[in-house]
């Protein structure tokens, strides 16, 4: 039974106690001419209502969280084109131009004076040919950085679903209880008008009128602690959704999509969960950095291709234009640079050991998440059982409290503590199943499958590689694929 039939249940039983108690026949027609509207009114709504599916895939299309982690990526996939950057020439051209006072003392003493306009163009090509394999390891590292991000933006999304659901049942749960604890409020007016009139008769004392009031009371603060409840759980649904709650309908649990056993679920997560998966690209990214960092120790060859024209830039007076072009190729061998490329590699070899060790700290977080929400799944199991079991009790205590007080045999309190049992017994019954589907969603993301294929959200699914290769090989252009 999930929360909306448990909503239709509570009004049902409490349509029933009330029927139970009345004297009056004209009243118990207006209750349940009103029930029966209420329920026509539900029906209605309910060609209009929002599954959780729906509500799942408006938070994926729209949650900013999710958004601004998926511009992250793009950001991250830029990484690769500029790491390949190493393989492409370098071409640089220049233009200079001026204005030039020359006074030259010629050798018999005569001075020479002009006024020069000197202007100079050139085009400069430099490929390198070997860098110490720094490009490769460049490539490597920002390849290795764009799959761990793809897993940290899977993690983020499992986490966005998540506080949807958590929303989501937040809303329909806060509901119910507003419900019941309004249908409450109902019941106790009923009682302490039926107190007043067996006060008049004679029948009770006024402490049991002046009881009946204090728990109408209670009922009135409990009925407005459920309203305040209610509001922050919408307005929290609208920040994570994207737009305001309208007609919720029932949620049931996931557990089909998860695996079957405890010691299964922790296999799947140490191969699927994207916190695990981004961590194991982290050590390739250091371990990679160790090599770039040793790339500075191996030798450097470069080729140089340039071509210039000056006009007006011999001070002597004795050319008026120059052309050149120059084809140069460059050794370079690092024989000592202070120590900095050693200490790069100690640094990297160091910090690789780090990545190793925060791997194994996320499988042994990874295991934990599991297992608790494991356990706290199967918990919620047993809890909904019996907070089923005691609401049915509850509802016979009740019934038979009411008759036993008609009967003279009990007293005014003993109706009130029982239809606040029984009130507490719905309240615990709704909570136990909002808790049932979130924890069978939480299970879902511990192991790493909450996502938009395995949810079958009716969504198009966000695929980050299709970024990566439009912006991969790209060798110049200044807009994004999305024409920014």
């Amino acid at each position: 039974m999930m929360v909306g039939g448990a909503s239709r249940a509570v009004f049902r039983s409490l349509a029933k106690d009330r029927r139970a108690g009345m004297r009056s026949s004209s009243l118990t027609f207006v209750l349940t001419f009103s029930l029966a509207a209420l329920v026509s009114l539900m029906t209605v709504a309910s060609s209009f209502a929002e599954g959780l599916p729906d509500a799942l895939a408006k938070a994926y299309q729209t949650n900013p969280q999710l958004n601004a982690e998926r511009a992250r990526q793009r950001g991250t996939d830029e990484n690769v084109p500029q790491a390949l950057a190493g393989y492409r020439p370098q071409i640089v051209a220049s233009l200079g131009s001026g204005l030039q006072a020359v006074r030259n003392l010629l050798p018999d003493n005569t001075i020479q004076t002009a006024t020069l306009r000197p202007w100079t163009i050139g085009v400069t090509v430099t490929q390198s040919l070997f860098n110490g394999f720094k490009t490769a390891n460049s490539v490597r590292i920002a390849e290795f950085q764009v799959m761990s991000g793809r897993e940290a933006l899977r993690n983020v999304g499992q986490g966005v679903l998540l506080d949807a659901v958590t929303a989501y049942m937040n809303v329909l749960a806060n509901k119910a209880l507003y419900e019941a604890q309004r249908t409450n409020v109902q019941v106790l007016r009923e009682i302490q008008a039926t107190t007043k009139k067996r006060l008049d008769a004679g029948d009770v004392t006024p402490t049991d009128t002046a009881q009946a009031e204090a728990r109408l009371n209670r009922g009135l603060a409990d009925l407005n602690a459920a309203e305040v409840a209610l509001g922050i759980s919408k307005e929290l649904y609208t920040q994570v959704i994207g737009e305001a709650p309208s007609v919720l309908t029932a949620a049931s649990p996931v557990d089909r999509l998860a695996p079957v056993t405890q010691v299964a679920s922790i296999d799947t997560a140490n191969h699927e969960h994207p916190a695990i998966l981004g961590a194991g690209y982290d050590v390739d990214v250091a371990q990679t950095s160790i090599k770039l960092a040793e790339g500075s120790l191996l030798p450097q060859v470069s080729v140089q291709a340039s071509a210039s024209r000056s006009v007006q830039t011999d001070s002597s007076l004795t050319t008026s234009a120059s052309d050149q072009a120059s084809v140069l190729g460059q050794v370079s061998v690092p024989i000592y640079d202070g120590g900095t490329a050693a200490s790069q590699t100690r640094q990297a070899k160091e910090l690789t050991s780090q990545s190793r060790l925060v791997l194994e700290q996320v499988r042994n977080q990874s295991r934990t998440a599991v297992v608790s929400a494991w356990i706290s799944n199967e918990g919620t199991k047993i809890a909904l059982s019996a907070a089923e079991s005691e609401v049915r009790a509850a509802e016979v205590a009740l019934q038979g409290v009411r008759r036993e007080a008609q009967g003279g045999q009990r007293t005014t309190i003993d109706v009130l503590n029982a239809q606040q049992d029984l009130t507490n017994a719905r309240s615990r019954q709704i909570m136990a199943q909002r808790d049932r589907v979130i924890a069978s969603y939480t299970l879902l993301s511990a192991v790493g499958r909450l996502d938009v294929h395995t949810l079958n959200l009716n969504t198009p699914d966000y695929l980050p590689d299709v970024h990566y290769h439009q912006v991969r090989d790209a060798w110049h252009g200044l807009r994004t694929p999305s024409g920014q």
